[in-house]
């Protein structure tokens, strides 16, 4: 089957907010009394839900502290968020493009329901999607609940969709749920992390995605002609 729905991470896939989560995250750390952490650790995490997040980053942290850094992490990227992170070059573009194919578009991230709300509504970026699924409403990735129940909402058959990441957690989430996935290079995990998940594609910039989609509709449609004309694909004469 060609592709009919492009289920989209967020932070680093299509809008360039790695650096700010970082940032957030490292000030959250140090008010509640937390060891500073390296950038590329913090890196690591991104696309977690923030509590897993966290959990992951310091295992050694009660319940109470690991609360009391959410709320220091909200509090960092509400003041950030004033001005809000930019998509990436072409991201913009991609979507309009998608859209104009006649492609559902959908959104599974790491962040929460009221965070994606926030920036959809400052942004007005939510008009390009048709449904979403947030770290706080579902299992946090890499469960395939997010993209299962996208699926399910949406009327779509696994083999319909592609999954977008920058971070294996994406990737990984599409892969337990049988669905194709492509990952992004500029994001926030390394092409090593990316690779281990069999994507379909590591793509420098998302524009890539265009060429991608539109080759894997030629071949089907180049398949079907075989087969109506009574050449089967394996290159058989019907008979």
């Amino acid at each position: 089957m060609s592709y009919s729905l492009v289920i989209f991470d967020w932070d680093g896939t299509l809008m360039d907010s790695t650096g700010r989560i970082v940032s957030c995250l490292a000030a959250a750390a140090a008010d509640v009394t937390l060891p500073a952490l390296p950038p590329e650790r913090l890196c690591s995490i991104i696309g977690l839900g923030l509590f897993e997040a966290i959990r992951d980053l310091y295992p050694e942290a009660d319940d109470a502290l690991v609360h009391a850094m959410r709320e220091r992490y909200a509090v960092h990227f509400i003041a950030a968020e004033v001005q809000p992170s930019a998509l990436f070059p072409g991201a913009l573009e991609t979507l309009a493009a998608l859209r104009g194919q006649g492609m559902q578009l959908a959104v599974a991230t790491g962040t929460s329901r009221r965070g994606l709300d926030r920036v959809w509504g400052s942004t007005g970026l939510g008009k390009w999607f048709d449904s979403s699924r947030c770290a706080d409403e579902s299992r946090s990735k890499p469960h395939p609940d997010m993209v299962l129940e996208l699926l399910a909402e949406l009327g779509h058959a696994p083999e319909q969709a592609l999954v977008v990441g920058d971070t294996s957690f994406d990737l990984e989430m599409a892969e337990r749920a049988g669905v194709d996935r492509v990952g992004v290079l500029y994001g926030a995990h390394p092409r090593e992390r990316l690779a281990v998940h069999r994507p379909l594609a590591l793509l420098e910039h998302i524009e890539g995605l265009l060429p991608l989609i539109d080759a894997r509709r030629r071949s089907i449609e180049a398949a079907s002609v075989q087969t109506e004309s009574g050449v089967r694909v394996d290159g058989s004469v019907q008979r």
